[in-house]
């Protein structure tokens, strides 16, 4: 019995820090309202067999007809041109054996996406594209010169006439959000901690950010989480007024307990709230 009432005592101290450490900041309606209760195409509306392919232009094109709002990556070509592509290096897209951050935008924009006719775009055609016709969700991806993509991806944003939010799973993307431009709907991009390797470092690395114990540091608000179980402490996130997002979607299921969904390899309702 002791044993049990010290655990209880415990727990209740630790409770106030854990709160402290994962609390989220509760958004305005005015940023949550164009997102909400709405499906949103993965890295544009790309087909299952990359004949369009993932994060070109034919895919928010495509995405933009069907009235579906997009999620895209952006990242830094070697002359620090804001470009949109998912994976650091081009072997899967491309098939080159190379980083992108190896080589300049007029090299990559040389590359075939998936052997067909669209090519790496660069941020900005992407916003020319989707022309505010429908909201974005643009994530930023971790690389050495976070504060330089971090400006540069605003830059374009804040000229950008049309309905956005950024996302990461670096905190230090996310903080430089809260620092730099508060009025931009930010989120982290998070997983349960066992997805984030098995090295020790990958398990500190899983513990902190899979558990959102780096969410004091830039207070988000919103967590895009991975469709499965939820840790406690992401649990209580939401419950603190965090507005949960689903990633990556292969089901209309996964609409049920989120207000904002993140599909691929299938055409969902554009709305479902």
């Amino acid at each position: 019995m002791i044993w049990i009432l010290i655990a209880i005592i415990v727990s209740a101290l630790h409770f106030p820090l854990l709160v402290f450490l994962i609390a989220p900041r509760r958004p305005k309606e005015e940023k949550v309202r164009p997102f909400y209760g709405r499906n949103i195409a993965h890295r544009g509306l790309f087909s299952a067999d990359q004949t369009v392919p993932e994060n070109s232009l034919a895919a928010f094109s495509r995405a933009c007809e069907s009235g579906y709002g997009m999620e895209l990556d952006v990242q830094l070509s070697r002359d620090g041109q804001v470009v949109v592509f998912h994976d650091d290096t081009l072997n899967r897209m491309c098939g080159v054996n190379s980083r992108v951050d190896e080589l300049s935008y007029n090299e990559l924009h040389e590359l075939s996406l998936k052997k067909t006719d669209q090519r790496i775009p660069l941020f900005s055609e992407v916003l020319e594209t989707v022309a505010g016709r429908e909201p974005l969700i643009v994530e930023l991806k971790t690389c050495g010169k976070r504060a330089e993509l971090c400006k540069k991806t605003y830059d374009l944003l804040n000229g950008y006439e049309g309905e956005y939010c950024i996302e990461s799973f670096d905190p230090f993307i996310v903080r430089w959000f809260k620092k730099n431009a508060k009025q931009v709907f930010r989120g982290f991009l998070s997983q349960p901690p066992k997805h984030y390797g098995d090295s020790f470092k990958d398990k500190i690395t899983g513990t902190l950010l899979g558990r959102l114990l780096f969410n004091f540091f830039a207070r988000p608000e919103f967590i895009a989480y991975k469709i499965g179980k939820k840790p406690l402490s992401v649990r209580l996130c939401l419950a603190l007024g965090a507005v949960p997002i689903a990633w990556t979607s292969h089901d209309p299921k996964s609409e049920e307990n989120h207000d904002v969904v993140i599909f691929e390899h299938y055409e969902p309702n554009v709305r479902f709230k």
